[in-house]
């Protein structure tokens, strides 16, 4: 009898697809192999994490303009494509730079770049970009996936429904990828995902007013993740030339 009611009530939780979302557990927390962390490529960054973003997961990476925000993103990116994974970034706004990628290393071969629209009205850009990310997470067979939210304003930002982030961890869930929000200040991330602020202090070279160049970018990174209980601050130097 017990086993007929759990069947019953498993193939009611397949037919509503809330299965997973009940039976599916979150990766050990002292897993470190490929299949559940996304290692950043950033030494100090992956120790502290544990050797990387969670798999299955949806994390952020939080940071207002000038931060190092954008800078981490590629990083990110790079180092997917370089152990032969296939990325994407979901480009709301339209603003990634793509010699920027390139000086970052990324395998443009390997990433799908999907740009949004620059011209339209902000919410219509960010309903086209939910969309996308979920068009592309329905796909799978990506690393990691990003969807960059870091030039829209915070409170086009807040009118997103929650429940819009509840559904995109319940696609993500189980699967052998990353998904990660680029925003300008803490927006979502799931129970096991981790949450990246970033603040950058540039500092300047030169002798003078009209000789004055970007020297480097001092880039603290807070980390917050309590249900894998992850909590720390590091600090990353970029060298001149960099992209925040």
């Amino acid at each position: 009898m017990a086993k007929t009611a759990l069947a019953s009530l498993e193939t009611a939780l397949r037919a509503r697809k809330l299965d997973r979302t009940l039976t599916t557990a979150l990766p050990p927390l002292d897993r470190t192999d490929a299949a559940a962390l996304a290692p950043t490529a950033v030494g100090a960054l992956d120790a502290c994490l544990r050797g990387g973003l969670p798999r299955g997961q949806l994390s952020e990476i939080a940071g207002r303009c000038s931060s190092g925000r954008t800078t981490l993103l590629l990083t990110l990116l790079a180092a997917a494509t370089h152990r032969g994974e296939i990325a994407a970034v979901v480009d709301t706004c339209d603003r990634l730079d793509v010699a920027s990628a390139i000086r970052a290393e990324i395998d443009l071969e390997r990433l799908l770049w999907v740009r949004g629209d620059a011209a339209g009205p902000i919410d219509r850009a960010i309903d086209r970009a939910l969309k996308a990310l979920n068009l592309v997470l329905q796909a799978g067979g990506f690393g990691v996936v990003a969807l960059d939210l870091a030039d829209v304003p915070v409170l086009a930002l807040k009118r997103i429904p929650f429940t819009t982030w509840m559904r995109v961890q319940r696609i993500v869930e189980g699967r052998d990828m990353a998904c990660v929000l680029v925003v300008p200040e803490p927006l979502a991330r799931s129970a096991g995902g981790v949450t990246l602020t970033v603040t950058g202090k540039t500092t300047w070279g030169g002798d003078s007013d009209r000789s004055r160049r970007v020297d480097g970018l001092d880039v603290a990174v807070r980390i917050a993740s309590p249900r894998r209980k992850v909590e720390g601050d590091i600090r990353v130097r970029c060298g001149a030339g960099c992209d925040a």
